[in-house]
């Protein structure tokens, strides 16, 4: 066989095998890593873009219009709650037997509301009415014995001075007049006890006859024909403790809770605006009859006590346990010629919020078609939370009471909702 030639030796060892696989992982990654890199910098360039172009939230109000009077210091709310209110319940266990009212009743004082069963009361009163007429007869016949037994004394005594009659006699006349006198004495007694029991006898039956304690309004009626009443729980819940609730609606005022906090901006017989919830256009007018010197220490609140200024009785609108929403107006404080000239220039009312400063000039960012525009005015007293607009923004106009302090005139804003 022959040897193969140097040359092709040579050639043989010159040829190498290429790595794929290194090849594969090595070159060919950036080819894979490079779109992905390049779709994040679109990504956060696009995120950056939007984020930059999301407009502001703000919060806006419209402006108000001024109302005379004084003004607000404090807002609470509450309800209409009665002085006088009392749960009618019978002072013994019965049946009841009559019900003569309904719910909205107008009652008057001493009106019969219900009855109980009175069948057994009215027995012990028979009985014990008996007893007196029988003591007052033993006390008739009591009578006439003791007349006859003083006559027969006489006799006796006259008959012992002639010497006809032994003493022992006459002492038997005289013992018998003196157990007739003691027994009247007891009749009498007993007639007395007889009284004593048909007094207990009519309370019991009275008391089976419910009536009114005052005049008002029955607001709920708690028993019905055939149940049993009771003064104290009988326990398994068939046996009511109460006949009817009943309000005097003179007695009507309202009750609020006051933060602790802001306490000190209420007084005694400070006024006040309220409205009801039922009636929201309704303003009425009251003052504060008196602050519950105590403090709830879970909520941290005190009990604030109004009068209407009218008898609340006179007006059907007003219910008890309405909800209700008052103003503490401020004390109203003699105005100088100047001040009242000045304050009769408001325009408008604002909160303190919408009003802005820069370099000493206040103004207000009007939001108009989702833009701001910047406009300067002049303020005037506090009023409560609100300031008074002198010039340069009318009532109804939206403002920016909340927003970034970024804000600039021009910007596209939205409405937070």
């Amino acid at each position: 066989m022959a040897t193969p030639p140097k040359t092709m030796k040579a050639d043989l060892g010159s040829l190498r095998i290429t790595d794929a696989k290194r090849t594969k992982t090595g070159g060919g990654k950036w080819w894979v890593l490079l779109p992905l890199g390049m779709l994040a910098i679109v990504l956060v360039a696009g995120g950056a873009m939007a984020f930059r172009s999301r407009k502001p939230e703000v919060e806006v109000t419209a402006a108000r219009k001024p109302v005379s009077g004084p003004a607000g210091v404090l807002n609470a709310s509450g309800y209409v709650t009665p002085r006088q209110r009392a749960t009618i319940a019978a002072e013994i266990t019965g049946r009841v037997t009559g019900v003569y009212f309904d719910e909205g009743t107008r009652v008057a004082e001493g009106q019969l509301l219900a009855k109980l069963d009175d069948s057994d009361a009215k027995r012990a009163l028979d009985s014990a009415k008996a007893d007196r007429e029988a003591s007052q007869a033993a006390i008739a016949d009591y009578v006439v014995q003791l007349r006859n037994a003083e006559i027969e004394l006489h006799r006796s005594q006259q008959l012992v001075q002639g010497g006809v009659q032994t003493q022992q006699a006459l002492d038997a006349a005289g013992m018998n007049a003196d157990s007739l006198r003691a027994k009247i004495d007891l009749a009498k007694q007993q007639v007395l006890a007889a009284d004593a029991k048909i007094s207990v006898a009519q309370q019991a039956v009275d008391n089976c006859t419910i009536r009114a304690p005052f005049a008002g309004i029955a607001v709920s009626k708690d028993a019905q024909l055939g149940e049993m009443v009771s003064p104290v729980s009988a326990g398994g819940g068939f046996t009511r403790t109460g006949i009817a609730t009943i309000v005097d609606l003179h007695s009507n005022e309202i009750e609020v809770d006051v933060s602790e906090a802001y306490i000190a901006n209420v007084k005694p017989k400070q006024a006040v605006k309220a409205v009801l919830d039922a009636y929201p256009d309704w303003d009425i007018g009251g003052k504060v009859r008196t602050v519950i010197p105590t403090a709830d220490r879970q909520k941290a609140t005190v009990k604030v006590r109004i009068s209407f200024a009218f008898d609340p009785a006179t007006e059907p609108r007003i219910l008890p346990d309405m909800g209700v929403k008052v103003t503490f107006l401020e004390d109203v404080k003699p105005v100088k010629k100047e001040e009242k000239a000045a304050g009769a220039g408001a325009v408008s009312l604002v909160p303190q919020g919408a009003v802005r400063q820069e370099n000493g000039a206040k103004y207000v960012l009007v939001l108009k078609n989702e833009l701001l525009e910047r406009r300067a005015v002049t303020t005037g007293a506090v009023r409560g939370a609100d300031v008074e607009i002198l010039a340069g923004l009318q009532p109804e106009v939206m403002v920016v009471v909340k927003g970034p302090e970024s804000l600039r005139d021009g910007q596209a804003v939205q409405v937070k909702q």
